[in-house]
């Protein structure tokens, strides 16, 4: 996204969701680094290009941290929201093994 697209990236609602039941609910507020440490930070080091993605972590709520833990099985819908970005919607499909 350009800059003019979104006026407060450190304010933004962030969401994952699993089969319609929200899993982790947060704030982009709530990184340990905000935004424009992390692009400054990678810039240094690497050349960025439209469409990278920087992976900052997880809000609470992951599935191995629940009583009791939630896995992914075949045919679960994984929906990640990022306020005024979009839902990212993808099925699971497992492996060969499980």
């Amino acid at each position: 996204m350009t800059a003019d697209e979104i006026d407060h990236p450190g304010k933004l609602n962030i969401s994952l969701s699993l089969n319609g039941e929200v899993m982790q609910n947060s704030n982009t507020k709530e990184l340990i680094f905000d935004i424009p440490y992390l692009v400054s930070f990678l810039s240094n080091t690497i050349t960025l290009q439209p469409g990278d993605i920087i992976s900052t972590g997880t809000p609470p709520g992951v599935g191995m941290g629940k009583k009791p833990q939630v896995w992914l099985k075949a045919g679960d819908l994984v929906e990640a929201t990022v306020e005024g970005v979009g839902t990212l919607r993808n099925t699971f499909i497992a492996d060969a093994e499980g």
